[in-house]
């Protein structure tokens, strides 16, 4: 499974850009995707693609350890990760996104790990 449809890295893109673009104009997107690890708590939300860069994802960033946290991580290294019996990193094919990646920051540090 491709972590990101077509869809979804356009508009990561687009977000990155924006981003990119308007530097003082900070936007609080609403998560684009949701990549979870079936074998673990690992759970990440991505709002945006460096468009230099469009390995790098920007988002909420949370692995299971109890201190989700925003930054970027690499799509490339996501997809390198492989667990018992050759399981990979998913994208959750039914998230929808309800509120913007703050809040579920905020949310996701109260209860020490990310809920969507």
């Amino acid at each position: 499974m491709q972590l990101l449809t077509s869809e979804q890295r356009d508009l990561m893109l687009a977000n990155g850009r924006f981003s990119a673009e308007h530097p003082e104009d900070p936007r609080d997107f609403f998560p684009v995707v949701k990549l979870f690890c079936p074998w673990g708590g690992a759970t990440w939300l991505l709002t945006e693609l460096d468009p230099e860069n469009p390995d790098i994802a920007f988002g909420l960033c949370d692995l299971g350890l109890g201190f989700p946290e925003l930054g970027n991580v690499s799509l490339s290294e996501i997809e390198s990760v492989t667990g018992p019996g050759g399981l990979r990193i998913e994208r959750d094919l039914y998230f929808t996104a309800d509120k913007t990646l703050s809040a579920y920051a905020d949310e996701a540090r109260r209860a020490e790990r990310i809920i969507a």
